[in-house]
C-alpha cells in the first residue's frame, strides 16, 4: 500500500483527495492492495485536538485483539482536518461476511453460507466491489466500528475530565459520541451510481417496475424491501381498483361518487342518502367478501416474494448474534451475567416501573385526547348539519365536509406530536438492545396510529351505525390526503432540490473530494421509513376495512402510491444523506403489522354488510328480527376468519424452489461444521501419534 493508483470511476472522486502514502497499512498480505475504496467519513467536533485524532486512528487500525476494528483510516487533507476517512480490507470484510450470516453464491452458482474457512469455494472473493455490494461493505465498516472496545483502563488523550477516562471493556465509538469527539458518522455517497440508479428508477419512463437489484446493492436490503413492498402493494391494488370502479360507475343501482348534494335530507343511523338507499346488495357483498379474500392473498403472495428476494440477495439465513448494548443505554458499569464483560447494567425492574408508571399513562393520556376529538368532530358535525337542513344549499352542503377536515387536520397534528413523545419515552426506558427499542417504540406508534386514524371510523360503524357519515369520512381522509401526498412528494422535494441544495449542486466531478465531502455532510440526515410504513399501515387498513362503503378506495391509493414511489426514491437519493442499511430478510415487525389489519378486516366487512340497508329492508321482509340477523352475521364471520386461515395455509409462505434452496444451504452448513469437527479431531490427536 505504498502507492494508490487511480480510483476505479465509481470512487474516484473521493479517492483523489486523500493522498496515497496517508492510508494506514495492514499486516496480512492478502489484504495488501493497490486500490483503497474509501466508505465511511468520520466527522470530529472542531476543537478536537490533533492526537486526539492520531488515537482515533489508531485504534480504528488496531486488530480487534488490542479492541479495534482493524480497518483502514485516512486522516484526509492533513491532520488538522476535521474528518476520518475510513475504508476496509479484505479480510475483515471477508470474516464480517461470515458474523452476519450472509449467504454468496459459490463456484456452481448457487447461494450458500459463506464461511471463511472455505472461501475459496466461492465467486469473486478475491473483489470485494463484486463480492459484496456498496451497501453491504459500508454497513460492515459501521459494524465493526461499533464493535471496537477498551482491553483496559486507559485516557484518552486530548479530552480533560471525566469525559476522557476509557474503562475497560467500555464501547470506544460511544464513549467519543458522549463525549463529543465524533459527531456524526455516515456511508459516502457514489455519484455516478447514484446517477445511473436514479436515470434507473425515479427518471424511467415507463410506468411500473423499479430496479431493486439497484437498490439493494446501492442502499442495502432494508431500503431496498421497502420499495418492493410499495411496488408489490401498488401492483396488488389494481384489482380492487378495478372493482371499485367497475362498482361505481357501471353496476346498476351502486351509490355514485361522494359529493356535496344540495337537499335537506338529515342521515340518520343504519342510513343512507336518497341515491344510497337504491344500493345494491350485490355490490355491497362482493366489495366487502373481495377485500376480506384479498387482504389475505396479498399477504400470503408478499411471504412468498419476500422470501424469494431474501434468497437472492443472500439475506434467507441471518445470524441473530447476542446484541451489544446501544449507544444510548446507560447504566453502573458492571459485570454482564451472560457475556462476563464489563459494561453498563440496568435493572430490568426499574424499566418495567417506567414503563408501567409513566409510558403507559402518557399513552394512555393521548388515547384520551383522540377521544377529545372524536367529540368534538361530532359535535361540529351536527352542527353543520343542522344547518344545512335549515337553508339547504350547495354552499351549507359543501361546508358539511369542513368538520371531518378540521378532525383530520387535528388528527395530524396530534400524530406528529405523539411520535415525538413516543420517542422520548422509549429513550427514557433506557432498553439495552437496538431490536428492544425499536419494539417498544414501534408498539407505541401503532397502538395510537390504530386507534387516531380508525377510532372515529370503528365508532361511525359499529356505535352510530351511520353508513352516510362513514363514507363522507372516509372520502375527505382519502381526498386530503391525496393532496397532502402530492404536496409533499412533488412540490416540497422539488422546491428543496431547486432551492435549498445549492451546495451539493453546485460541485463538479473534478472538485477536490473534500468539497465532495463537505457538501455530503450538511445534507441532512435520512430520517428513516419510520413514516413511510406508517403511511401504508392506514392506507391498508382504509382499503380492507372500510372500502364496501366507498369502492373508490383502491383507485385512490393506486393514484397517490405510483407518485408516492418515485417521489421517495427522489427523496432519498438527492434531499438526504446516504444513510447505513442493515442486511434484512424481510419488512420485520410491519409484516405482522398489516396481517392483524387483514384479520380484523373479516369482522369489520361483515359488520358493515349487517347494516346495508337492501339487507336490513330484506330481512325485514322476510320476518326476521335483527337478533337472528345479527347470530346469522357473526355464523358467517367466523366461517369466514376459518377460511382466511384455510387460505393462509394453502398457500405457503416460501416458493418451493426457496424452500428447497433453504434445505441444500442447511445440509451445506452441516457437512461443513462435520468436517470441521474431524479436521480438529485429528489435529488434537496428531501429539498423541
Amino acid at each position: 500500500m505504498s502507492s494508490l493508483k487511480q480510483q476505479q470511476d465509481s470512487v474516484s472522486s473521493v479517492a483523489e483527495a486523500v493522498a496515497p502514502e496517508s492510508w494506514s497499512k495492514v499486516s496480512c498480505p492478502c489484504c495488501v492492495s493497490s486500490e483503497v475504496e474509501p466508505l465511511v467519513l468520520i466527522q470530529l467536533a472542531e476543537n478536537v485536538e490533533s492526537n486526539t485524532k492520531q488515537w482515533i486512528m489508531d485504534m480504528i487500525s488496531a486488530p480487534n485483539r488490542a479492541g479495534g476494528a482493524h480497518l483502514l483510516v485516512h486522516p484526509g487533507e492533513d491532520a488538522s482536518w476535521g474528518r476520518i476517512v475510513v475504508a476496509a480490507p479484505r479480510c475483515t470484510l471477508l470474516r464480517a461476511t461470515e458474523d452476519l450470516g450472509l449467504c454468496k453464491a459459490d463456484k456452481e452458482g448457487n447461494m450458500n453460507l459463506f464461511s471463511f474457512h472455505d472461501r475459496n469455494n466461492f465467486n469473486n472473493v478475491n473483489d470485494m466491489q463484486k463480492f459484496l455490494t456498496l451497501a453491504e461493505r459500508q454497513y460492515i465498516v459501521q459494524h465493526e466500528l461499533e464493535s471496537m472496545r477498551a482491553v483496559k483502563d486507559q485516557r484518552i488523550p486530548g479530552i480533560p475530565g471525566d469525559k476522557g477516562i476509557l474503562k475497560s471493556r467500555q464501547n470506544i465509538l460511544q464513549k467519543l459520541q458522549k463525549a463529543g469527539v465524533i459527531q456524526d458518522v455516515f456511508p459516502l455517497r457514489d455519484e455516478k451510481k447514484l446517477n445511473a440508479l436514479g436515470k434507473e428508477w425515479y427518471l424511467q419512463k415507463r410506468l411500473w417496475g423499479q430496479p431493486l437489484d439497484s437498490i439493494h446493492a446501492y442502499f442495502g436490503g432494508s431500503i431496498a424491501f421497502y420499495f418492493s413492498f410499495l411496488d408489490f402493494y401498488t401492483w396488488a391494488l389494481v384489482p380492487p381498483a378495478v372493482l371499485g370502479f367497475f362498482i361505481t360507475f357501471f353496476l346498476p343501482g351502486a351509490p355514485p361518487p361522494d359529493g356535496p348534494k344540495a337537499d335537506n335530507s338529515t342521515p340518520g343511523p343504519g342510513s343512507l342518502d336518497a341515491d344510497d338507499d337504491h344500493l345494491s346488495v350485490s355490490a355491497h357483498m362482493v366489495q366487502a367478501v373481495f377485500s376480506m379474500i384479498w387482504s389475505t392473498v396479498f399477504m400470503e403472495l408478499w411471504k412468498r416474494r419476500r422470501a424469494a428476494l431474501s434468497y437472492r440477495w443472500g439475506t434467507l439465513t441471518l445470524t441473530e448474534e447476542f446484541q451489544e448494548p446501544r449507544p444510548g443505554f446507560q447504566g453502573e458499569v458492571g459485570i454482564n451475567p451472560v457475556t462476563g464483560r464489563r459494561e453498563p447494567l440496568f435493572p430490568d425492574w426499574q424499566r418495567q416501573m417506567r414503563v408501567g408508571l409513566v409510558s403507559l399513562p402518557v399513552v394512555g393520556l393521548f388515547l384520551g385526547l383522540v377521544v377529545l376529538g372524536m367529540m368534538g368532530f361530532y359535535y361540529c358535525e351536527s352542527t353543520m348539519a343542522s344547518i344545512h337542513k335549515a337553508s339547504g344549499s350547495i354552499i351549507t352542503a359543501t361546508l358539511s365536509y369542513l368538520p371531518s377536515v378540521i378532525h383530520i387536520v387535528y388528527t395530524n397534528i396530534l400524530g406528529n406530536a405523539y411520535r415525538t413523545v413516543a420517542l422520548k419515552l422509549t429513550e427514557w426506558e433506557n432498553h439495552r438492545e437496538e431490536s428492544a427499542f425499536q419494539n417498544h417504540h414501534t408498539t407505541k406508534v401503532l397502538v395510537f396510529t390504530f386507534f387516531n386514524n380508525f377510532a372515529v371510523l370503528f365508532h361511525i360503524a359499529f356505535f352510530r351505525q351511520d353508513l352516510h357519515l362513514l363514507r363522507k369520512r372516509l372520502s375527505s381522509l382519502l381526498i386530503l390526503s391525496q393532496v397532502v401526498n402530492q404536496f409533499t412528494e412533488v412540490v416540497v422535494p422539488y422546491v428543496v432540490d431547486r432551492f435549498y441544495s445549492s451546495s451539493q449542486k453546485g460541485l463538479k466531478e473534478d472538485d477536490p473530494a473534500a468539497d465532495h465531502m463537505q457538501a455530503e455532510g450538511s445534507l441532512p440526515p435520512f430520517p428513516g421509513l419510520f413514516l413511510e410504513y406508517i403511511e401504508l399501515l392506514v392506507q391498508f387498513g382504509y382499503l380492507s376495512l372500510f372500502s364496501c362503503v366507498y369502492p373508490l378506495t383502491a383507485v385512490l391509493l393506486l393514484i397517490n402510491n405510483i407518485t408516492e414511489i418515485r417521489g421517495d426514491a427522489y427523496k432519498i437519493c438527492r434531499l438526504f444523506r446516504k444513510p447505513f442499511s442493515p442486511p434484512e430478510a424481510g419488512i420485520g415487525v410491519w409484516q405482522a403489522a398489516f396481517e392483524v389489519l387483514a384479520f380484523f378486516s373479516v369482522m369489520s366487512n361483515c359488520w358493515l354488510l349487517f347494516l346495508a340497508p337492501r339487507i336490513k329492508v330484506f330481512t325485514q321482509d322476510a320476518g326476521l328480527n335483527p337478533s337472528t340477523v345479527l347470530i346469522f352475521i357473526i355464523m358467517v364471520e367466523h366461517i369466514l376468519i376459518v377460511a382466511k386461515l384455510i387460505l393462509a395455509f394453502i398457500i405457503p409462505d416460501e416458493p418451493d424452489w426457496v424452500l428447497i434452496k433453504r434445505q441444500q444451504i442447511e445440509y451445506c452448513t452441516m457437512m461443513a461444521l462435520k468436517e470441521q469437527k474431524v479436521k480438529h479431531s485429528d489435529t488434537a490427536e496428531l501429539p498423541h501419534a
